[in-house]
Parts: structure tokens; sequence; C-alpha cells
């Protein structure tokens, strides 16, 4: 299959949440914090403003995926479960949980718990059976878990985040065996490393502001020790106004074609290895 969409359903045949291109290629990308759907019955007891979640989502992050063979775009909001954390943390429900930020007028019931965690438990199910057909196809596969960052939390008009701790693209590698994809990874931050963005190169380093801590790519290196190679890279949000909301696109369209030139790197560097 090439790009054909697989929609993931509910009983009552309504979008589950997620979106699944597949491509002919060991090298998959995934969005899964650019959503910003939240189901009705979650709407109404959030107390958080649409503004600030937004402002912690990552919006756009699926654009930089585009030219990905392979992609996973997920659209229900962090917000109502975050499939980037653990199960039994992927519903905030304390202000230290999110950025200090109380998202309930009181906690949800039991039952709105549930079907968010059903939800989390149905993505990661179907997130494996792509990978285990991938590693069918290939033998080995890099999974590339786009995200994205703050760096103006003083407010609109307040000082920037100082460039020494909040790098263009941060690469986070923790969960990996970092010697053992070594080859992938270091091509994969030399192939970024040699771009160029608003006249200067790009500002990309490894495990400084995010180490890669999040759930999928532990998820990946846990069932695929030995085939699977999960790369987090988080965006410094440089590409739009993270107080309005409003994207960049030229940026976010010289972001997106830098991301694009790894794909062939890490193909290559997979076919070598083998």
């Amino acid at each position: 299959m090439v790009n054909k969409p697989i929609f993931n359903t509910t009983s009552n045949g309504s979008a589950a949440g997620w979106t699944i291109k597949r491509g002919e290629s060991p090298v998959i990308g995934t969005a899964i914090h650019s959503g910003c759907d939240v189901g009705s019955v979650c709407q109404s007891l959030l107390s958080i403003s649409n503004a600030d979640r937004l402002r912690e989502e990552d919006p756009f992050t699926e654009q930089f995926i585009t030219d990905f063979p392979t992609q996973v775009i997920v659209h229900r909001s962090r917000f109502q479960v975050d499939l980037n954390r653990a199960r039994e943390a992927a519903i905030y429900l304390s202000p230290d949980q999110s950025w200090g930020l109380n998202v309930w007028q009181e906690p949800p019931a039991e039952e709105i718990m549930n079907e968010s965690l059903a939800f989390h438990d149905a993505f990661y199910a179907a997130l494996k059976r792509v990978l285990v057909d991938v590693e069918k196809r290939y033998g080995r596969f890099v999974l590339v878990d786009v995200h994205s960052y703050n760096h103006r939390r003083e407010g609109p008009q307040g000082v920037p985040a100082s460039q020494d701790g909040a790098p263009d693209i941060n690469i986070g590698t923790f969960s990996m065996d970092r010697e053992r994809w070594a080859p992938v990874v270091d091509a994969f931050i030399e192939a970024l490393r040699g771009q160029r963005f608003n006249g200067e190169p790009i500002d990309v380093r490894e495990n400084v502001s995010f180490q890669g801590k999040g759930e999928q790519t532990r998820f990946v290196h846990a069932n695929f020790p030995q085939t699977g190679c999960a790369i987090a890279v988080e965006f410094k949000k440089i590409f739009m106004d993270e107080w309005s909301g409003e994207p960049d696109w030229s940026a976010i369209e010289r972001l997106r074609a830098m991301l694009a030139s790894t794909v062939p790197v890490l193909e290559s560097v997979l076919r070598a290895a083998r």
C-alpha cells in the first residue's frame, strides 16, 4: 500500500482520532501532539481556555512529516489524553502535570477517563500493528517522533529562552541503545545540521532542552529493541507565534523540506546496515 489513508473508527463510524498513511519505506514520521480535537463532553468540563491549550499543543507539526512515506497523525488533543505519556499519567489531573495549568473544572468522571485510556490503548495497538508490518518487510525501521516546544514563556513581549539551552531542533535519544543506533542517529543529525534557516546554519543539538523520554519512543524501543529506532525531534516554535497561534507558513515549509531531506539519508543508512 502506498500513501493510503487508514482511519481508525469507533463503533458508530466516526473518526476515532488519528490517521495513518502507509508507504513503501522503513522510515515513519509521527505527529502525535498536532491535534486539538476534544470530545464534546470533555470540552464542557475543561477550565483551560482554547488559547492556553493551543500554546501547549504542537500545532502544524503534521506539516513537517508531509513527505514521509508512512505518517501517523493524531487529531485528539493531548489535554484529553496525552499519548506521549505512560497510560497512568496520560490524563492531566493536577497542574504539576500540565505546566501549572488547571485543566478541569472538576476531576473527570470515571467513564470519561476510561474512554480516554481506551483511546491510549487503541492507539498503541494500532501503532504496533504498523511497526510489525514494517519490520516484516524491511527488517529494521526508523520512527521520527516530531514535536514542538515553547521558548517565549515570559509572555509575547518577554525575553525568549537563551539559545544556549533552546536549540532550534532538539534531538532526544534517552530511551534508545545509542551505541547500537549511532550510524542512524548521527547521519540524521548531520543531515539536518547541513541546512540553513534564515540565512544561518540551523542549530541542531542532542538532549539539551529535552531528552526524548516520551512514551512513544519508549514503546518502540521496548517492543522492537533490535529492529526499531525512534528519534524524538523537538522543533522550537520558530515557525509560529506561540502566543497568538499564528503560523509562519514560509518557515514551516523550510523546516518541512529540511526534515524531508533526512528520509533518503535514513533509508540509505538502514540499507547499508543489513
